[in-house]
């Protein structure tokens, strides 16, 4: 069974004052939809826009699994374990709360920020935080969050190219930039598909400069 979300239908939150505009798949904050809180061990989908100078201020994470994707500009990262690190297009970073961390998110660059966050919840709660960045990501790479049981799959098809989706019992297809084809469907940037005992399935790109991000276990 496939399960369409359009990017229309993503929550509006963040704080635009403060430069933040966020658009949310899931419940999330202080929007509540009991019908729409998880898919599979996924718990958050949020599509992020932060203005030059703007970000999000200290805060704690436990027992969650954090994966980050830019899109365009630099994310800055700093949390209570000692990493500062810069986070760009193509990077994806990986967070893992445990037991206990703190971390600072913000847009230090000149230019507007874009990135997907995306939250997992974990198959065990507690241990130590860890943290992780992947530079420069090809396509078809396969990045495992095994705490979560799940892996992250990056694809960007050009324009006619088939890939094929993984087999298995829940997908998750988010479309980062480009139009792509599933099924009898057209999906365009910020649209999602929810999949459930995924099998024969391959999206293609329609057009080029397509990328899209596919969580299964």
């Amino acid at each position: 069974m496939i399960e369409l979300w359009r990017a229309a239908e993503r929550y509006r939150g963040g704080d635009a004052e403060a430069g933040i505009v966020t658009r949310h798949a899931f419940s999330f904050s202080g929007f509540y939809d009991p019908d729409n809180v998880r898919f599979g061990p996924l718990i958050a989908c949020n599509e992020e826009s932060l203005a030059p100078g703007a970000g999000f201020d200290e805060h704690p994470h436990r027992d969650v699994e954090i994966v980050t994707w830019v899109v365009e500009g630099e994310l800055t990262h700093e949390d209570s374990a000692g990493h500062v690190v810069t986070v760009r297009p193509g990077d994806v970073q990986w967070l893992s709360a445990g037991a206990g961390v703190r971390h600072v998110e913000r847009n230090a660059s000149g230019v507007p920020l874009r990135f997907v966050q995306m939250w997992l919840d974990p198959v065990e709660g507690g241990g130590a935080p860890a943290y992780e960045v992947a530079r420069s990501v090809r396509d078809g790479v396969v990045l495992a969050v095994p705490n979560a049981g799940a892996a992250l799959h990056v694809l960007r098809p050009r324009a006619g190219e088939r890939c094929a989706l993984p087999a298995a019992e829940w997908l998750y297809a988010h479309v980062v930039r480009g139009v792509v084809g599933l099924g009898e469907e057209e999906l365009t940037a910020g649209d999602s598909a929810r999949v459930r005992d995924a099998s024969g399935l391959d999206v293609v790109a329609v057009g080029g400069g397509a990328e899209v991000l596919v969580w299964c276990p």
